[in-house]
């Protein structure tokens, strides 16, 4: 019995032994786990790093089903470190999953094109830099919208001739695309995007983003007896170009318009800058000029025509810069005259220089071989300021410190340097119009001081908002800043 005693002794002891030696191996093994967190701030601790993974794609079936993909990833931010513990206080990969999509987005796989953009600032007038990120899955998408963007502006064949190298040379006249490039600095990367993100899949949604922008405001016109493109586009306040952009059916300004016919109107809000360089060269009309001769013996107001004037032809090339269709510089290469104008001649009664300029007989600010560069349309503005009526003419091409003349009798009301117009003149024809000249690189006349017709009074430049040498003519009519359209005194056309 004693010796039973010892025998179940020693087992008890051995038991213990076993179960305390074991018991305390175990202690000392550390394990593996993984802390979640999310911006730095921890969420908690799983047990596997792929079962996090795996069930946050398998949650993601309606993002897969959007974006037409097969995967669904974490949110940016979030981080899993691996740890090494002797207890385990996990918590469910499904509790920690809510936590996460409480406090961030999850995200697929894609590119992010960073459009860096030059804009003046409304307050300071300085240049900044605005960022603007554009999302998309295959960058595909967003280099063939460009493309598309770019034969919108330079026209899908002329730019197909400029890429393949097979631009018809110019013999007499013509015009070769020199160089086509974006504006803005685009850089790329790839990245996760956030499912909240507006990602784009479609080439057409982000040409047309591109093109228009987020507030696009379009409305339908019904066309109306006597409509041309021009009268539509400014009564509905975009250019004649944003009409053609608009309604691919029409393909020039000198279509014509039906009655009943329906046309699109949107204007414009490009997100970048295609610019387009050009060599031109063209038959361009010289405006002939009206001299007056005076007769102290005949009565004022009695004019006589004794020789009727005749437009010249002049043969010019450009290099001409456009951003999105619209020109805003043109250097001039040369001029060849083809054919001298001839002058007209009128013989005014009683020789003296009228204060009154004639209501019937304008000339023109510039000398000949000049491009209008932009008319008295609605607009983007070239220099940042947006939506804009341009309430004058941009004359170009006769060269920087090329000759401005009145272009009618009057007095000098203004002649000073303003942070828009810059240098530029103001003339009271005191015949119920005033003209405007703006961008002088020197202003010659004087304010008070009296001009005739034809008299120069300062020369070509590009001061004040300017993208290149070019003056700014406008016609005031009744009072200073009523502008009218410069047709009203120009009635058969510019040329």
């Amino acid at each position: 019995m004693k010796k039973m005693s010892i025998y179940l002794m020693i087992i008890i002891i051995l038991i213990g032994i076993f179960v305390l030696g074991f018991g305390t191996k175990k202690n000392l093994e550390p394990n593996n786990y993984y802390e979640v967190y999310l911006d730095d701030q921890s969420l908690g601790i799983i047990k596997s790093k792929t079962e996090l993974e795996k069930y946050i794609d398998e949650n993601g079936k309606y993002y897969k089903r959007k974006f037409g993909i097969s995967k669904i990833y974490s949110p940016k931010g979030l981080t899993v470190k691996k740890i090494t513990t002797y207890s385990s206080p996990t918590i469910s990969v499904s509790s920690l999953y809510k936590k996460i999509s409480k406090k961030a987005d999850f995200t697929v796989r894609g590119y992010e094109f960073i459009i860096n953009k030059k804009v003046q600032d409304a307050d300071s007038k300085k240049e900044k830099i605005e960022k603007q990120s554009i999302y998309v899955l295959d960058k595909k998408v967003m280099n063939n919208a460009i493309n598309t963007l770019i034969e919108t502006f330079v026209g899908k064949d002329r730019y197909k001739s400029y890429i393949d190298d097979n631009q018809v040379k110019i013999e007499t006249t013509g015009e070769n695309i020199e160089n086509v490039y974006i504006n803005e600095d685009i850089t790329l990367k790839k990245t996760n995007i956030s499912v909240k993100e507006k990602i784009y899949s479609d080439e057409t949604e982000l040409t047309n983003y591109l093109l228009y922008g987020t507030n696009r405001k379009e409305v339908n016109y019904i066309v109306k007896a006597g409509d041309t493109i021009e009268s539509v586009a400014f009564n509905n306040q975009v250019s004649p170009e944003e009409l053609l952009i608009s309604n691919e059916d029409l393909n020039s300004t000198t279509n014509l318009l039906y009655p009943s016919q329906k046309l699109l109107i949107a204007q414009i809000n490009p997100q970048i800058s295609v610019v387009e360089e050009s060599y031109v060269v063209k038959d361009i009309e010289s405006r002939y000029k009206t001299e007056e001769k005076y007769d102290d013996n005949a009565v004022v107001g009695q004019d006589k025509v004794i020789q009727n004037g005749e437009n010249g032809l002049d043969r010019v090339s450009q290099k001409v810069k456009k951003i999105n269709g619209n020109i805003v510089y043109v250097d001039p290469q040369g001029k060849q005259s083809l054919k001298e104008p001839i002058s007209r001649i009128v013989v005014r009664g009683n020789k003296y220089v009228p204060e009154v300029g004639n209501l019937h007989s304008w000339g023109w600010p510039t000398d000949s071989g000049w491009t209008l560069s932009s008319g008295y349309v609605y607009r983007n503005s070239p220099v940042g300021r947006g939506r804009e009526l341009h309430t004058g003419l941009d004359i170009s091409g006769t060269g920087y410190g090329s000759k401005i003349y009145a272009t009618n009798n009057g007095r000098v009301m203004i002649a000073e340097r303003h942070y828009s117009y810059g240098n530029y003149v103001v003339i009271n024809h005191n015949n119920g119009y005033m003209t405007l000249y703006g961008h002088m690189s020197r202003i010659v006349a004087k304010a008070g001081q009296l001009v005739e017709r034809g008299q120069v009074i300062g020369y070509v430049g590009c001061t004040g908002d300017c993208t290149g040498p070019h003056v700014h003519y406008e016609i005031w009519k009744g009072c200073k800043y009523c502008h009218v359209n410069p047709s009203v005194l120009y009635p058969g056309g510019y040329r």
